[in-house]
């Protein structure tokens, strides 16, 4: 079945996030150390990258380096740091319109990283095609924790007052607050959680969970991820019956 054929161009979800799950364990089936399952990892990441842009999607969120993974061997850390600084390929974003952006903890990535990364966000700011996102030294838990934080300044500074506050006014701290909560949240690998990403903005989303290893989710794969969601019904907490009356 070749699900590329098969998907309604007209209903791509506009923001699709990725758990990039399997890395480690492809390597190993291989008899190979992590870091090659993490560079193979980085490839499929511009396949899906162009793949996503091609077809429309407006931001693509890719859940690269969380917060606890700080806590892996150091010496796997420095290699997916040096891995995150080769495979950045402004030419490949610039080809296909694509702007890039950085949600998560800026401040504890090495300096040298850091600054590569401001530096393609700022030469392809002006792309108005997709959006693409990685979630660097990131977790929901720590995002969500200090978007509390900025609001209970703006609290205490009485420049809010406490039955001001809606989900809406924590949108607007959060790491995601310059695009839409996802669409579509696929986790490849196998693993049935949300591994603290997106708690808050996947609220609605819908989820999708395939057995295969991320160095081997190629385009065919994407395009049946995009096809299962298009075939769900999105109700949002109404009945089909109010649906249809929209």
């Amino acid at each position: 079945m070749r699900y590329k054929e098969l998907i309604d161009k007209s209903r791509i979800p506009a923001h699709i996030a990725i758990i990039m799950d399997g890395n480690g364990r492809w390597a190993k089936q291989r008899g190979e150390a992590r870091s090659f399952g993490h560079q193979a990892g980085a490839e499929t990441v511009h396949v899906i990258a162009e793949e996503a842009a091609r077809l429309g999607v407006k931001y693509l969120t890719l859940y690269t380096f969380s917060t606890e993974n700080w806590k892996r061997p150091a010496e796997e850390v420095s290699a997916l740091m040096h891995l995150l600084m080769d495979s950045i390929e402004e030419e490949t974003l610039m080809k296909n319109n694509i702007r890039f952006r950085i949600i998560g903890e800026m401040a504890k990535l090495p300096v040298h990283v850091a600054e590569r990364l401001e530096q393609c966000i700022a030469h392809t700011s002006g792309n108005t095609g997709m959006t693409l996102v990685l979630a660097l030294s990131y977790s929901s838990k720590w995002e969500i924790t200090n978007a509390v934080k900025q609001i209970a300044e703006q609290v205490a500074s009485h420049k809010l007052a406490i039955n001001d506050i809606t989900d809406q006014t924590i949108d607007k701290y959060l790491e995601t607050r310059f695009m839409p909560d996802p669409d579509l949240l696929i986790r490849t690998g196998g693993e049935l959680r949300l591994s603290n990403y997106l708690l808050w903005q996947c609220a609605y989303s819908e989820l999708y969970f395939c057995d295969t290893f991320w160095p081997d989710f190629k385009e065919e794969e994407f395009c049946k991820a995009i096809y299962d969601y298009q075939q769900r019904e999105r109700r949002f907490g109404k009945t089909s019956e109010q649906l249809l009356k929209q």
